[in-house]
């Protein structure tokens, strides 16, 4: 019930912001311009952190479908970055793209723990899907730590 209502507001903030669709995995359309970029960015971090909130409460199902919605996300993150896009709102630092390097493998670590996440729910392993939500958080603070103002 939870993840329900968390991506039933997820997908509210998705449609006010006329981007629909964009963070399925098979229906994802990069961003056109930097505001855009800006614009699907947010709604897909409010969208996880949304998810994030809940993922405690979930196991079975519900915890495979929650992560592979974050898995999803966070393998678009780069895409959704491209230079030149710290406009209007956004809170990005330009060191992004000055260690981009190190900005892809916090992504790569957000997918690899969500995938290892996914395994685990389907298994039944709450200590293995317990330590995946763990390093998954560990990855949105220290992308904010050093990537966002």
């Amino acid at each position: 019930m939870l993840i329900r209502k968390a991506s039933a507001f997820a997908v509210a903030a998705i449609l006010a912001g006329g981007i629909v669709g964009a963070f399925a995995q098979d229906a994802f359309t990069p961003p056109a311009t930097p505001e855009e970029a800006v614009a699907m960015r947010q709604a897909l971090m409010k969208e996880d952190g949304g998810i994030m909130r809940t993922l405690g409460n979930l196991s079975g199902a519900e915890a495979v479908a929650a992560l592979t919605t974050v898995r999803d996300n966070y393998s678009h993150i780069p895409a959704l970055f491209p230079e030149g896009s710290i406009v209007g709102s956004s809170k990005a630092l330009p060191a992004i793209w000055e260690n981009w390097e190190a900005f892809t493998a916090i992504v790569d670590t957000g997918v690899a723990a969500a995938e290892a996440g996914i395994a685990a729910a389907e298994a039944g392993d709450a200590a293995g899907y317990g330590a995946a939500v763990k390093t998954i958080m560990g990855t949105c603070g220290q992308c904010h730590q050093q990537f966002r103002s």
